[in-house]
């Protein structure tokens, strides 16, 4: 998996530079020829639909953005067809909403559309569907578009070109500072090191970046961020030079149906629980009771995902809820046996099951332990 940024593709005015995509198709036809699966995630729709609409600076409404987005998008895909159809190699756009990932039948259907592209040996290039997307369903960039897409099609690695060498000790644009080219965890460390968003014309900065590395690292998978505007710089990642930001796999791969859970649909509700659940949910691997329960914030149904916290408010796990909001406070404190005298009802013993539960990998690393999909 690679996503490319819109500062790598953009030349002075924020033209997208044929050039730049030439260079990049022809390392991602190298790559194929070896036998490796690539898929592209390009920003630049909005950026190229800017300069045709004579737009100095990123537009803050949101009809404004589609409608550069709109502009952009055709002229964008137009270049990568022309340039990967010059290296012997058919693309495929593919425009996702939130909303596409998030409902589990769409979800679904996109990695097997995916999956089938691949097979055809056809590179498919995929960007957030700006034209429809709103603040209620956009991916917010797409940094956290790659890593769920990512996550989407179980990738073993994903690069995020950059136009900075990496993960620096010191902000770059203020001088100074040195690259870290490991990172064993995100830590809070880490992430303090992070800055803002990067231009006028992208959405990302090393923030958004680190956010989605952490999202596909906490799956058991590897991410690197380099700057791509270095010469060769896919051919040089993949013949082992050290260059860029390697970050590694946080415990084994996580399994399809709790990747869905963990990072594609957003919480409803928050579930608090004592000291004794947080045990047995880290240590032993255990489904939430109704007796572990101290708190119920928010308003859920059966069925929708929670997020579920400490007394201090440190979340350790994502899961399906059993019971609704309303009930759930009703039975919190409980034992499993008096449920149905209280509700009237008992159709589970559990709160949220463990099939249903996914661990928050740096919750579980304190305890020694990262959820693999068990």
């Amino acid at each position: 998996m690679v996503k490319v940024g819109s500062n790598v593709l953009s030349e002075e005015g924020g033209h997208i530079s044929e050039k730049v995509i030439g260079d990049l198709a022809r390392q991602v036809a190298r790559l194929c020829r070896e036998g490796r699966e690539v898929i592209l995630v390009t920003s630049g729709a909005i950026s190229a639909g800017m300069v045709r609409l004579g737009l100095a600076q990123r537009p803050k409404l949101l009809p404004q953005l589609q409608a550069a987005a709109a502009v952009g998008q055709s002229h964008l895909m137009n270049l990568y067809a022309a340039q990967f159809r010059a290296q012997g190699i058919e693309v495929a756009q593919i425009l996702l909403t939130a909303d596409d990932l998030k409902v589990r039948q769409r979800h679904l259907n996109a990695r097997t559309t995916i999956t089938a592209l691949l097979e055809k040996k056809i590179v498919p290039v995929i960007n957030e569907n700006d034209t429809v997307s709103t603040d209620e369903i956009k991916f917010g960039d797409n940094d956290n578009l790659s890593a769920l897409v990512s996550n989407l099609v179980k990738a073993d690695l994903l690069i995020i070109l950059t136009d900075t060498a990496g993960l620096m000790t010191m902000d770059p644009k203020k001088g100074g500072g040195e690259l870290i080219r490991e990172v064993r965890c995100v830590s809070p460390e880490i992430e303090a090191l992070a800055r803002g968003a990067g231009s006028a014309r992208g959405t990302g900065g090393m923030a958004s970046k680190l956010t989605a590395v952490k999202m596909v690292t906490s799956s058991g998978e590897a991410a690197i961020v380099a700057d791509g505007r270095e010469k060769d710089i896919l051919e040089r990642l993949f013949s082992g030079e050290q260059v860029g930001t390697f970050f590694h796999p946080q415990g084994g791969k996580l399994k399809g149906r709790k990747r869905w859970i963990a990072f594609f649909i957003k919480p409803k509700g928050k579930i608090v629980v004592d000291d004794g659940a947080v045990a047995a949910l880290l240590e032993r691997g255990t489904s939430l009771l109704p007796t572990g329960v101290t708190d119920v914030l928010g308003d859920f149904k059966s069925g929708d995902k929670v997020s579920i916290v400490t007394l201090a408010g440190r979340e350790i796990a994502r899961g399906l809820t059993n019971y609704p909001a309303e009930d759930l406070r009703k039975i919190k404190g409980l034992r499993t046996g008096e449920i149905q005298a209280v509700l009237g009802y008992k159709d589970y013993d559990e709160v949220v099951h463990r099939d249903n539960l996914v661990l928050i990998t740096e919750a579980a690393d304190r305890r020694g332990k990262t959820d693999v999909g068990r």
